[in-house]
């Protein structure tokens, strides 16, 4: 694909998943994930607290509790329980991952990681560039 359709495509991909982002019920952070194979999304995810649990993702003093399941692990967990596989995807997140969260992309096979805002601790992106994971920053307006 060329790089103006490329840009097209991703655009539209990271305006889901800020629409999506919203659908968090955090305070501090919301954050909205989208994975793309094959020009369809196989999948999508916020950030939240699991399944059965209170929807209140911070404690007393304002701190993300730590059942808080990023969006990205939500996403990559949804493609889990489906018929779906993570292999040669794209994951387009409003916010660049953790650590944490960069082994569950590397390890579920998704080679290309589109974010829009970068998050403080930059070793989920040197993680993932290390392991050959395609990195772009998307900076849309807001």
């Amino acid at each position: 694909m060329d790089k103006k359709k490329q840009l097209r495509y991703d655009s539209a991909y990271m305006k889901m998943a800020k629409e999506w982002a919203k659908l968090s019920h955090c305070k501090r952070k919301q954050v909205g994930a989208i994975i793309v194979k094959d020009k369809m999304i196989i999948s999508d995810g916020y950030n939240g607290t699991p399944t059965g649990f209170e929807n209140k993702c911070e404690d007393e003093e304002g701190n993300t509790k730590w059942n808080v399941l990023h969006a990205e692990a939500n996403a990559i967990l949804k493609v889990a329980g489906s018929t779906q596989a993570c292999d040669k995807a794209t994951l387009y997140i409003t916010l660049s991952p953790c650590k944490e969260c960069s082994k569950l992309i590397h390890q579920s096979g998704i080679k290309r990681v589109v974010y829009n805002k970068a998050y403080s601790d930059t070793s989920g992106l040197d993680f993932l560039k290390k392991a050959h994971v395609e990195i772009e920053h998307l900076q849309l307006d807001e």
